[in-house]
């Protein structure tokens, strides 16, 4: 009887499990569809620099970037979701102090991983980005840890992003790149990183290839391409998948509607696999109209969300096919 009632229980768990993974909901009234839209307008979508969406596992914690013009100030926040509704935004537990930026989570849901210029210690004057995780214990995250000098280096490193087995991939300006900016990936093996190893052609090139997102599951992985043939501007998305034998193939455009002639960058898929969120500086139709508007129209128009600062959009793109 012990053994069937521990089984049944086991059955049950993972049943609400899934349960909660489908009815994962999002702030706002609005639904993904199938051309790029502003994410929750109004609410996190605010015609401020909002950008490098992230969602927990259990889709009740929302992370993103608040950032100040020419990256004068960069801070992480987050919101909550509590009996069904959603908080308003506010300053991330921990961030605020310094230049953070690009949160993301384990697939287990316990640590973030973060891009920021904080000092490593007292004597550290370096100023340049890192890799930090922060481990949330007890429902309340821990002080950050700085990754080290196998995966961090004197140069910037930015938006990582880790499978399911805890392998790293983020961006880099490296020696050992390929190009300009390059995507690299730490193996996490036997509880620690082994040391950044450039991805191969079928993804990087002499350009610049920056903040991608992997599968967790490590099948495909989306990044943005600048300078590419296909490049409809500043910076378009791209995916790779790997084939039967675990190679990289050659990286595609994304699909027509998503990409723009304005920069479009920081990717992320949501846990089922079916919606793309990512940032975009693109303008409002409404900004580029040519003819005369008054003063009040301007005003509202330019503190608005497609003012051309960066703005989070979401759209279906079901990647489970």
């Amino acid at each position: 009887m012990r053994s069937k009632f521990t089984f049944t229980t086991i059955i049950l768990f993972c049943c609400n499990i899934l349960l909660k993974a489908q009815q994962v909901t999002y702030p706002g009234k609005e639904l993904p569809a199938d051309t790029a839209k502003i994410f929750a307008k109004g609410i996190l979508s605010d015609g401020l620099s909002n950008r490098d969406f992230t969602i927990s596992p259990s889709g009740d914690e929302i992370f993103f970037t608040l950032q100040g013009q020419k990256f004068s100030s960069s801070t992480i926040l987050y919101m909550h979701k509590e009996n069904g509704k959603w908080s308003a935004p506010e300053v991330a537990p921990f961030s605020g102090m310094y230049r953070d930026l690009e949160a993301t989570f384990t697939t287990d849901g316990k640590t973030i991983f973060f891009s920021s210029d904080r000092p490593t210690s007292e004597q550290d004057s370096t100023n340049d980005f890192d890799i930090w995780k922060v481990i949330k214990t007890n429902n309340s995250w821990d002080a950050p840890e700085h990754l080290g000098s196998i995966v961090n280096s004197d140069k910037d490193e930015f938006y990582p992003s880790l499978t399911k087995n805890g392998d790293l991939y983020f961006t880099v300006e490296a020696e050992y790149g390929k190009g300009k900016e390059d995507i690299v990936m730490c193996t996490y093996k036997n509880s620690m990183y082994e040391k950044p190893v450039s991805l191969p052609e079928a993804i990087n090139s002499a350009g610049y290839e920056f903040n991608a997102f992997v599968d967790p599951d490590g099948k495909y992985i989306l990044f943005t391409g600048y300078g590419r043939k296909d490049d409809m501007g500043r910076g378009d998305l791209y995916i790779s998948r790997k084939d039967s034998n675990g190679n990289w193939l050659p990286a595609e455009h994304l699909p027509k509607g998503i990409n723009s002639a304005d920069l479009d960058y920081c990717p992320f898929i949501s846990w089922d696999k079916k919606i793309l969120f990512f940032t975009s500086n693109r303008s409002a139709k409404e900004l580029s109209l040519h003819g005369k508007q008054d003063y009040a129209t301007l005003k509202t128009l330019l503190g608005s969300t497609g003012n051309g600062l960066d703005d989070i959009y979401w759209i279906k793109l079901d990647l489970n096919k």
